[in-house]
């Protein structure tokens, strides 16, 4: 019975990041259109290949299983493709929307590693030796990607950063030209 259920939720987990994975599909390439870093952008187009080989990984492992892989909707992963479309909705500078989509990114590969992490558990207790070399490979890929969205966020933070603070001088200046020619009119009148 209780190998009965572990497999039901297996099943059900493994719907549940295939549509996440869909999702993703999706969500990929407006993120590499918003990116104004090149290697952002070809990080993100990258990854979105390598999101079509998990869902042709789950593909596989659901044929497996003799299972569909439709059926479920992946909530969690809407609401955080919902979020990451808000910050590519805000007005922030070049290197401040990079950073902003490196942050969406991170949640996303956050919450893959967790879904992944389960599902490769799972398919291990369950004895599904195969489903768990295909998991495993995809969690590592996962991994890989959040350790390149780090390295990548070092800099891009940093200039960030520095694009804030310039900006912050340009509007200092224009604030301290404004005030003189307003104490020049003020000297005239």
């Amino acid at each position: 019975m209780k190998h009965n259920a572990l497999m039901e939720l297996y099943v059900d987990e493994l719907r549940d990041i295939y549509n996440a994975e869909n999702q993703l599909v999706k969500a990929l390439p407006k993120m590499a259109k918003a990116a104004t870093s090149d290697e952002l952008r070809t990080g993100f187009e990258e990854h979105l290949e390598q999101t079509r080989g998990h869902v042709q990984r789950l593909d596989q492992i659901f044929k497996a299983l003799g299972e569909k892989p439709s059926g479920k909707r992946c909530k969690g992963m809407e609401g955080l493709i919902a979020e990451g479309q808000e910050m590519m909705d805000e007005d922030f500078e070049d290197d401040a929307m990079d950073a902003a989509l490196i942050s969406a990114a991170q949640r996303v590969e956050h919450y893959e590693i967790a879904a992944y992490g389960t599902v490769h558990t799972y398919a291990e207790l369950l004895g599904e030796d195969e489903a768990a070399q295909l998991l495993e490979q995809t969690l590592e890929e996962e991994k890989e990607t959040d350790q390149k969205l780090t390295e990548l966020a070092g800099d891009i933070n940093v200039q960030a950063m520095e694009e804030g603070a310039e900006q912050g001088s340009e509007d200092e200046e224009e604030d301290t030209s404004t005030v003189t020619k307003k104490k020049a009119r003020s000297a005239r009148a």
